[in-house]
């Protein structure tokens, strides 16, 4: 909720900033106490609540599946079962659509481990924008962003993750040669187009995780802003609008989380093809 001795704008920016630990301009590393210390902090800094909610949130989904495999029940399973193997069933039928039967061992938990984990990050975008800010504010913490998926910084680092594992996978697969001629050759097999090709290529390769991090970072980051538009309004008003959002913002999430994983496995589908890509 907005207090009296804010303006909108400054509640808006508020919100939008992170807790964030880095190094002053005087050379003292800290944590930033204002906006503006946040800013001057630069790319010597860490976001440290993006970094507790998603550690938090990485534990949350292995214990959940932990819990579920410690409980197992082949007659009537119980509900959180029932949720679990549905996530697994249907990453699986996705993998087997797109990556088809090829061998490889890390396909699978990685689709699960990022659908589930950016799903929950997501989901915390549910949570009323100014619950558990307030709650920090009690204990003295100035800023606190409890949706990583929010942040740039996680985002395109699951999509750097994701590219680096790709890039691994496209030298073993075609080998260092093959795939450094490829990014010669390939749209035109023509030694004069040799140079347009690799413009091409590099124009794809750095597309591939920037587009990955910043779709799912720009579809959270509106929703976000949504909520705290709502929440400047008048209070009858903020439940008139919040819950129909809450729950259309579900499908979002949702979406959101499957399309990260889809692209994941499309993109190590195209690292695993040998012929001409």
């Amino acid at each position: 909720m907005q207090s009296e001795t804010q303006t909108s704008s400054e509640y808006i920016q508020h919100h939008i900033t992170n807790l964030t630990y880095g190094k002053f301009p005087d050379g003292s590393w800290g944590i930033a106490h204002s906006i503006e210390e946040a800013k001057a902090m630069g790319f010597n800094a860490i976001h440290v609540d993006t970094m507790f909610w998603s550690i938090s949130l990485g534990i949350v989904f292995c214990a959940l599946f932990f819990w579920a495999t410690r409980n197992l029940k082949a007659g009537v399973p119980g509900t959180l079962q029932n949720v679990c193997e549905m996530a697994v069933e249907f990453v699986e039928d996705n993998i087997r659509q797109v990556f088809g039967t090829r061998p490889n061992v890390i396909i699978g938990p990685l689709s699960l481990t990022i659908l589930v984990w950016v799903f929950l990050m997501n989901l915390m975008d549910l949570i009323p924008v100014d619950f558990i800010p307030a709650l920090a504010a009690m204990a003295g913490i100035h800023f606190m962003k409890v949706v990583p998926s929010t942040d740039p910084n996680a985002t395109l680092a699951m999509a750097l993750g994701v590219f680096f594992l790709v890039m691994y996978y496209n030298i073993k697969m075609k080998g260092p040669v093959n795939f450094t001629l490829g990014l010669f050759t390939h749209p035109i097999d023509h030694w004069a187009a040799a140079p347009f090709n690799f413009l091409l290529e590099m124009v794809d390769l750095i597309a591939k995780p920037l587009s990955h991090g910043l779709r799912l970072f720009g579809n959270m980051y509106a929703g976000e802003m949504i909520f705290i538009l709502i929440a400047l309004l008048p209070f009858y008003a903020q439940w008139a609008l919040s819950l129909p959002w809450a729950i259309f913002h579900i499908l979002i999430i949702s979406l959101q989380a499957f399309v990260f994983m889809i692209l994941t496995i499309v993109y190590l589908t195209q690292a695993h093809e040998t012929g001409d890509h």
